[in-house]
């Protein structure tokens, strides 16, 4: 579908009345080897031992907050000036789990015997030594050193994303039966779009791929419409390109929002009781507009959260599904194991 001329400044393009199973197949274009390179120089880049815990807005103050990363219990709260700390999610006395535990100003006190937990870098209490964190204010980050076994690195590596004054984020969780490269690899086959989520995408056709060993740049362009309505739907040209090894980023780069980001981080969790691994899916979605109508959405920043989160949730209900039959085909296959 041609995107629109941009000095017309379409927001809608009327889509084209083409039943489901009559519009263009896009398997030829799929090619496994294309989507297995992308992932292979993914999972080659360096990630600094950094994995995403939660949306920022997850970690609120006056709560601590717990997640299993990696097999590794984390906990994380906020300080009365709302900075983000986190550390080993048991208590270091007798175990107790320190997500239960309450916050006293900067510390997290534990409910068990009342041990105290500053938390704050460099200090340790009773051989409770704190994690690094980052907080980007979209995303909690935690650093883990010995899951990831990399040289560490002081921020996580992150895309580049629209000013936080002139921006809408929303983040979504969801967790499957898979491991985070099942996931990029879902991200990294943009031709299902059409063809698995009908209800959100039109006419979308991979206009870019990255060819070699090495390519420069190394992503993947392709041209879709976003779906309003049945037959009515917004055009861009979107890029797929993944910064680390855990992380797909979409970005806007032609047509309505130009410079939006779509983020999605695969943490592994840890495995379950039958063995099978776990992993979360934590996506931010951020998006930007420079028409005068975007700083009333804004004012509305709440409501549109919501609908955005819906829409990222119906999507990946459907990929996990695919991501986890990813996982289990491969497993059959007897694929060696990925990150």
């Amino acid at each position: 579908m041609p995107l629109p001329d941009p000095r017309r400044r379409t927001l809608l393009r009327r889509l084209p009345d083409t039943a489901w199973a009559r519009q263009r197949p896009t398997w030829r274009a799929a090619k496994p080897d294309v989507i297995e390179s992308a992932l292979k120089r993914a999972l080659g880049r360096p990630s600094g031992n950094w994995y995403v815990l939660a949306g920022s807005g997850e970690v609120r103050r006056g709560r601590p907050f717990g997640r299993t990363v990696a097999g590794v219990e984390v906990v994380a709260w906020r300080t009365a000036a709302g900075e983000l700390r986190a550390g080993p999610g048991a208590c270091p006395h007798l175990g107790a789990p320190l997500c239960r535990g309450a916050v006293d100003g900067d510390r997290l006190v534990c409910r068990w015997h009342g041990l105290a937990l500053d938390g704050h870098d460099g200090a340790v209490t009773a051989g409770w030594r704190p994690y690094p964190v980052h907080d980007d204010g979209v995303l909690a980050w935690v650093r883990l050193d010995r899951v990831g076994g990399e040289p560490p690195l002081p921020a996580p590596v992150l895309p580049e994303r629209p000013a936080a004054q002139d921006r809408i984020a929303a983040v979504t969780s969801l967790a499957g039966r898979c491991r985070p490269a099942d996931v990029v690899a879902n991200r990294l086959d943009p031709w299902h779009g059409s063809w698995f989520h009908p209800y959100s995408f039109a006419g979308l056709r991979v206009v870019e791929v990255p060819e070699g060993s090495d390519p420069d740049p190394d992503r993947l362009v392709a041209d879709v419409a976003f779906r309003v309505t049945d037959r009515w739907g917004v055009p861009v040209r979107a890029a797929f390109h993944c910064p680390e090894p855990r992380t797909v980023v979409m970005t806007i780069v032609e047509g309505e929002g130009t410079g939006s980001v779509v983020e999605t981080h695969a943490t592994p969790l840890g495995v379950d009781a039958a063995g099978v691994p776990r992993t979360a899916v934590i996506e931010a979605a951020i998006a930007y507009s420079d028409r005068p109508g975007f700083t009333i959405l804004r004012r509305l920043a709440p409501a549109i959260r919501l609908l955005m989160g819906a829409a990222a949730r119906r999507l990946w209900r459907d990929d996990l599904a695919y991501a986890e039959r990813r996982y289990t085909l491969g497993t059959r296959a007897g694929r060696p194991p990925e990150g």
